[in-house]
């Protein structure tokens, strides 16, 4: 299965799906953290906004992420991941603190495995938006605040920026995140860089659009049904 992401950004340019190019004129290329982006020709001129996606994948589904006119990361993990250490354990070694205290709080095992799980999907999706990764991003050296019914909030961990010796200037706190259900079976987070700061209406949530795609067969619009679960 084929779970592909679209995500709207604030002025509402959307990838039109009938536009008049070629798939097969499409080249790819890395950055230099390895992530795979659209090469466009400097004459290209047949799409105003370039699109930009990224891509994430558990044993059993795929998730693809693309906007316009703005990076994207997007990560998919199952639910009930099994882990060989605790969960506390890879909290220490890879969340911030105040990460670490926010799990430690969680009696309920299943509950603290799950909330584990959205922070790192959120993370994960962060690092990709920077177009950075894992390696180019370390997770201790910012913190995602995650509370129920309210805007996901992002920091830069002071203490380990500091004591950095390559600091910690590419991060920002200029993105926008929406985090979901799956098939009651996964957690996605998709992470975009946020162009409403500083307008007078920067409220407006991210407009996402999901569908579950069956290469080649069908592409079936799951937005709003009880296969994807908007958790904020």
């Amino acid at each position: 299965m084929l779970a592909s992401v679209s995500s709207l950004v604030q002025t509402n340019k959307r990838l039109d799906t009938d536009a008049n190019i070629d798939p097969r004129s499409f080249e790819f290329k890395k950055n230099k953290f390895g992530k795979p982006e659209i090469l466009w020709q400097s004459d290209e001129s047949s799409m105003e906004w370039p699109l930009h996606f990224n891509i994430s994948h558990t044993s059993s589904l795929i998730a693809c992420g693309i906007a316009m006119d703005t990076p994207i990361g997007i990560d998919v993990e199952e639910k009930k991941r099994k882990t060989v250490k605790s969960i506390l354990s890879l909290a220490r070694r890879y969340f911030t603190p105040s990460e670490v205290d926010y799990l430690a709080k969680i009696s309920d095992s299943d509950a603290q495995q799950k909330e584990f799980i959205k922070l790192w999907t959120l993370k994960e999706a962060y690092v990709k938006a920077l177009g950075r990764g894992f390696s180019g991003a370390p997770f201790n050296r910012f913190s995602i605040q995650l509370e129920t019914n309210s805007r996901i909030q992002i920091s830069k961990a002071a203490k380990v920026c500091n004591d950095s010796a390559s600091g910690c200037d590419y991060l920002s706190e200029n993105w926008r995140f929406a985090l979901a259900e799956l098939n009651s079976s996964y957690y996605m987070s998709v992470c975009i860089e946020d162009n409403s700061r500083g307008f007078e209406n920067d409220s407006v949530p991210l407009g996402l659009k999901v569908w579950k795609t069956i290469p080649f067969i069908e592409d079936t619009l799951v937005s709003g049904t009880d296969a994807v679960k908007l958790i904020t």
